[in-house]
């Protein structure tokens, strides 16, 4: 059985409980507000203490909302993109890191919506409704495309995997590992998405994720020695980028939709904060920090640059559901574009926001018992996922030149 190594406490059994199903958009932004609600109470004190949130994770799962987008064909509520960011925004807004254990999860979803076979959608659908949580391991460390050393090796006694990932968010709460491995076929390196059971014999995982930021992600390591898969669990990923699909803007989309939930969770706390505890500059003439003219000048500058982020993810998320809907390489260009642009505002947007909450309310928002730098640290940390300075220049040479950008999962 797999080994998991924890740098603080030892992770709780994974729950085999059915959770509820969602029925509809609107049912799910309403599980969204109130987990969020439910989620903020705590969201400080898991930080600080890095206390990773398998309580939290299990109430997530029970609201149905991982199962959200699995297509009604399958019996889920094919939740739409625009609901999809509404409802990661809202849970980023209370706790950053877990908006962001899910994000693979879904985003494994899109590969097999894409690119499984039938039976392949019809079995892991049916166990994502059932309550499994699919984590990841697609990057490593040390290469230059991060993903090409992990092997899928076939052997007339069976299919292993072989290798190590890092990066792997959720993959120390699922029940399913989605793994980028790389089999030799015709003298060729074609990448497959191979779902390998968390439990599996040679699998283990290693809760050794350190960055200051995002600290409850588990995004840590994964190690794979000859770990057996059947080819059924085999799902190809290389051909879903031959041809135009959804999967990079739909992942990114996502992506987006985190950072703009912490810049607004930055927000309501910086808003909580002047209220009620700054005081005004002397040089002011009022008796309330609210009331000084330039806090208000700059409150109105971050809430107007958070709405304008809000508006290009939403638009953006409209082109990815437009491109699910009839994809070609036009529509998913138009979404891939859409969605960069929304990366771009939710990435400035965001670290304003955090930025700013310290500048308005004043020195005493620094006080560790209160652990605002976690909104910095979050978004600073998250942000950093691919660098939003090719994001200019893909939306750049897309409209000055009509070029369209690459199909990969980072833009």
């Amino acid at each position: 059985m797999n080994a998991v190594s924890h740098t603080k406490a030892q992770p709780a059994p994974i729950s085999a409980a059915r959770p509820a199903l969602v029925a509809d958009d609107a049912q799910a932004l309403e599980a969204a507000y109130r987990l969020a609600v439910d989620f903020a109470r705590g969201s400080g004190a898991r930080d600080a203490d890095r206390l990773l949130p398998w309580s939290e994770l299990e109430r997530y799962s029970a609201s149905g909302l991982w199962g959200a987008t699995v297509p009604r064909a399958h019996g889920g509520a094919e939740i739409s993109t625009v609901t999809l960011a509404r409802v990661i925004a809202t849970v980023a807004a209370a706790d950053g890191s877990l908006a962001q254990i899910p994000q693979n999860h879904f985003y494994a979803l899109e590969v097999l919506r894409v690119g499984g076979s039938e039976e392949q959608k019809r079995f892991f659908f049916e166990r994502v409704l059932a309550g499994d949580r699919l984590g990841n391991a697609l990057a490593e460390v040390g290469q230059r495309d991060f993903r090409r050393r992990t092997r899928l090796v076939r052997e007339p006694g069976g299919w292993h995997v072989d290798g190590e990932k890092f990066y792997c968010t959720g993959a120390i709460y699922a029940h399913w590992i989605p793994t980028l491995v790389v089999a030799e076929e015709a003298g060729e390196e074609v990448s497959y998405l191979a779902f390998v059971p968390r439990d599996a014999q040679g699998v283990t995982v290693i809760d050794d994720w350190d960055g200051f930021g995002q600290r409850v992600t588990g995004s840590g390591s994964v190690r794979f020695e000859r770990v057996r898969v059947e080819p059924e669990w085999v799902v190809p990923f290389k051909a879903s980028f031959d041809r135009p699909t959804t999967i990079g803007p739909h992942a990114q989309i996502m992506h987006a939709a985190i950072d703009l939930g912490i810049g607004l969770g930055a927000f309501e706390e910086m808003l909580r904060f002047v209220r009620e505890r700054s005081r005004p500059w002397l040089d002011s003439g009022v008796e309330r920090a609210s009331d000084d003219p330039l806090t208000l000048h700059q409150v109105g500058h971050v809430r107007l640059r958070l709405r304008a982020a809000e508006a290009l993810v939403e638009r953006a998320a409209a082109e990815v559901d437009a491109a699910q809907r009839a994809p070609d390489e036009d529509s998913v260009a138009r979404a891939s574009i859409a969605v960069a642009k929304a990366r771009i505002l939710t990435t400035k947007a965001g670290l304003l926001a955090a930025d700013k909450l310290f500048e308005l309310s004043g020195t005493s928002a620094t006080q560790s018992e209160d652990n605002l730098d976690r909104y910095w640290r979050n978004v600073r940390t998250h942000t950093l996922h691919d660098p939003v300075r090719w994001k200019y220049q893909a939306v750049g040479n897309f409209h000055l030149n009509g070029k369209r950008p690459p199909r990969h999962g980072a833009i």
